[in-house]
């Protein structure tokens, strides 16, 4: 058996990898070298007042190192309850943007752009719009001489106003609005994404639109349903203003609780306490969903 001559000109197969791989970490490097004022700000940004949150924490209104902060979120029932109702205030509004979301997102993304481009204006004008404005608008038209308790008296449907603002059903009505864009976004990009032809396959395939809708679209849409879920209920655990306005006092939720103890009492130990836990709880709540879904199905496919 002979050896094949090598080619004029040409190099060993060896000798090209390694100068791929030369190559290939050289401009790691440099990219590195590129970012990392950027990566060193943005660390300073995020863990130095995180730090700091965790190293008040660990201090009573005196000044004197203590563990009471924590321990006195578990001796007191009130805490735990604010907890619960902070909880209970996010999962909710998170299922009523997704039973609002999922019908409006799917329905911009069958419609011809320039149609959808005009209704997206509905999603997108309330987002650039500020939250104090869209919460006051909202105890406007809730209020007991709103417009809704007018409509609903003039048609003669009830004899009394509803109480609609300054409770629970306010609070959820305020922030599942301003919440709603967060979940729309991804979950349009995600279905604008997928492509037709699958869903030409199904029909053709003899599937109905019923069992294509089930089976091949909606599949396809979950990475943006997960990332608009997850954006939802994070950003719904640490609202102030919406259930601070709508709920009168009514509705008490954590960050309220935090905002209570730093200003009315001063007492920033116990206020960086209840931050420190809220951040681990979010913490883990990402986890767990990157653990059930992965970091993958989190993001939309133009976003991975």
């Amino acid at each position: 058996m002979t050896a094949v001559p090598l080619q004029a000109g040409a190099a060993p197969a060896g000798l090209n990898e390694a100068a791929l791989e030369a190559s290939q970490r050289a401009e790691r490097n440099w990219m590195m070298a590129i970012c990392s004022p950027s990566l060193i700000l943005v660390g300073i940004i995020i863990f130095v007042p995180v730090g700091w949150l965790f190293w008040l924490s660990l201090f009573d209104a005196q000044g004197a190192l203590t563990t009471g902060n924590y321990l006195r979120l578990l001796e007191q029932p009130s805490y735990f309850k604010t907890l619960m109702m902070t909880f209970k205030v996010s999962i909710i509004v998170t299922v009523v943007c997704l039973l609002l979301g999922y019908p409006l997102a799917y329905l911009l993304s069958q419609l011809p752009r320039r149609i959808s481009g005009i209704l997206m204006i509905s999603v997108i004008l309330p987002f650039w719009t500020s939250v104090l404005v869209r919460t006051y608008a909202w105890l406007v038209i809730l209020q007991r001489r709103g417009l809704v308790n007018e409509w609903l008296q003039g048609l003669g449907i009830i004899d009394e106003p509803l109480q609609l603002a300054h409770n629970f059903t306010g609070v959820i009505v305020g922030m599942s609005h301003v919440m709603l864009p967060f979940l729309v976004l991804p979950l349009y990009a995600s279905m604008k994404a997928i492509d037709r032809d699958y869903l030409r396959a199904s029909l053709n395939l003899g599937a109905s639109p019923t069992k294509t809708f089930w089976q091949v679209f909606f599949p396809l849409s979950l990475p943006g349903l997960s990332a608009g879920l997850v954006l939802t209920f994070v950003l719904c655990l640490g609202f102030f203003v919406t259930p601070a306005l709508m709920g009168g006092g009514n509705v008490f939720m954590w960050s309220m609780r935090i905002e209570q103890t730093s200003r009315l009492y001063s007492n920033w130990g116990a206020a960086s306490a209840m931050g420190v836990v809220l951040l681990v709880l979010t913490l883990g709540i990402l986890w767990a969903f990157y653990k059930l879904l992965g970091t993958r199905n989190l993001l939309p496919r133009g976003l991975r």
